[in-house]
């Protein structure tokens, strides 16, 4: 019997043994809530981001909430609205119609061959110029569904609206003369010949060789290297990135002197001398306007312009492309390499000049002659 109880005591002594102690906790909680917490927190996260990276919606011109409408504009076939300012003779005595593109972060006030012309090319000539507000600058409505090809529609339909012809003229300076490219891609028909200047180059474009390209991208300042990748890989990341506090944004957004040739920082006074009509180009907010460019410009394209073909086999029309050696904004290296690939195209490189090259005296005369008369030895 003792044997019994002392074998029962044992067993007893032993479960008490390999029991675990109870945990004790000061905050008890209930089962998954620290899981439930984090999901929570996480959502927040997300709800936050997705905000932050939503553009907000733009002011559209003659909206309640917009800026006013100031300028004539014509109504495009999808309801939008494209605003233009005609400058030269009166288009219905006018020898020579040009249409005019407009670079990045500027507006159809900034046609820099319209203003500088002397009025005795434009007298002899009779040289009508038509400048444009690209979609989303100054007063012409932005355009969210904008491809690399709307623009060239956008031209025609206000060439015909607007009576120019069968066939014009188109001059483009900067991310509008990158904009050159798709009217002889899409339009090459309309046009009666074309002189792009300074235009943008598209690192991506696949035809550039890699080593080339790398090379030349490896010289553009850091923070447009991040600023061009974000627009070409995550382009819905662009808003975010250019508006966030973190990293520095689009040098020439910012006119950042470090992206400026030495020629550019005389020009730049010149260029930017009427504030009043400089402060149009953003009104209608910057994401339609200054994001969309890059994210189309530096986006993946629907052709390469290595690729196209000459627009004027028999010589009735003719492409010039000039570039200054000095720019910073736009690499030299890249447009030779086009002009190289392409014998039709008529190139001129302009020793010491850099990107706003178009704005020193006497040059609008020089590009419009070679243009209009092929006047050479122009460069």
């Amino acid at each position: 019997m003792v044997a019994k109880m002392s074998r029962k005591i044992s067993a007893a002594s032993a479960r008490s043994h390999t029991r675990k102690p109870k945990q004790k906790s000061s905050i008890p909680l209930p089962s998954g809530m620290f899981g439930k917490i984090l999901v929570v927190l996480f959502v927040g996260f997300l709800a936050y981001a997705y905000k932050a990276m939503q553009p907000p919606p733009p002011k559209v011109c003659g909206t309640p909430d917009g800026p006013p409408i100031t300028s004539p504009r014509i109504k495009l076939s999808d309801g939008r609205h494209l605003a233009y300012k005609e400058h030269g003779v009166p288009r219905d005595q006018a020898k020579h119609k040009i249409v005019f593109i407009h670079g990045y972060d500027s507006n159809r006030h900034d046609a820099v061959v319209a203003t500088g012309l002397s009025m005795e090319v434009t007298e002899s000539l009779g040289v009508y110029i038509v400048s444009i507000d690209r979609p989303g600058y100054g007063e012409s409505d932005p355009n969210p569904k904008r491809t690399v090809k709307s623009l060239a529609f956008d031209v025609q339909e206000l060439a015909d609206q607007l009576g120019l012809g069968s066939k014009f003229y188109v001059v483009g300076f900067s991310m509008g003369g990158q904009a050159v490219w798709t009217l002889l891609k899409y339009i090459p028909h309309r046009l009666a010949g074309a002189a792009l200047l300074a235009p943008v180059t598209n690192y991506w474009w696949p035809n550039f060789p890699a080593n080339l390209s790398s090379e030349v991208f490896g010289h553009q300042l850091p923070q447009d290297r991040w600023n061009l990748r974000v627009a070409h890989y995550l382009p819905w990341l662009t808003y975010w990135w250019n508006t966030q506090k973190f990293f520095p944004a689009c040098s020439a957004a910012s006119y950042n002197p470090g992206a400026l040739s030495s020629q550019d920082l005389e020009l730049m006074p010149t260029y930017r001398a009427r504030k009043d009509l400089y402060a149009q180009v953003r009104q209608q907010g910057q994401h339609e306007s200054l994001h969309r460019d890059l994210m189309i410009g530096f986006g993946t394209w629907e052709f390469d312009p290595v690729d196209l073909e000459n627009p004027f086999p028999n010589n009735e029309g003719s492409v010039h492309l000039w570039q200054g050696d000095e720019d910073k904004l736009v690499p030299v290296t890249l447009q030779r390499y086009i002009a190289q690939r392409q014998p039709w195209i008529q190139y001129h490189e302009i020793p010491g000049a850099g990107h706003m090259f178009p704005v020193v005296n006497g040059m609008a005369d020089k590009i419009v002659k070679s243009l209009l008369i092929g006047e050479k030895n122009v460069s």
